[in-house]
């Protein structure tokens, strides 16, 4: 099989379009897609939970818009209801940590 050569890795694209790690457009990057993924985790937890987003909603005191907000990165999260949506909404345990 030939090989692409305009093929490249994903960190190569990262690379090239944000620049290398501690580059500021690359630390934006990377903090976006951090809280990104925080709504990507929830609906796919409360998928396979089988759950819609009004029955999550309805088991962590919230509404189905404030779910829907989370779920798509367009409302920041206070740590304390994350804690409801993950261990009362979903029956799961949150985990932080600290990287320095």
């Amino acid at each position: 099989m030939k090989k692409n050569e305009n093929l490249v890795t994903l960190d190569e694209f990262i690379d090239k379009e944000y620049g290398i790690k501690g580059a500021s457009k690359r630390e934006k990057f990377e903090k976006a897609y951090e809280e990104f993924k925080l709504g990507a985790l929830i609906h796919e937890a409360r998928i396979a939970k089988g759950f819609t987003q009004t029955q999550l909603a309805d088991k962590c005191g919230t509404t189905k818009a404030y779910i829907s907000k989370v779920e798509n990165d367009v409302k920041d999260v206070r740590v304390s209801t994350l804690r409801k949506i993950i261990e009362e909404g979903l029956g799961g345990q949150l985990e932080l940590s600290i990287k320095l």
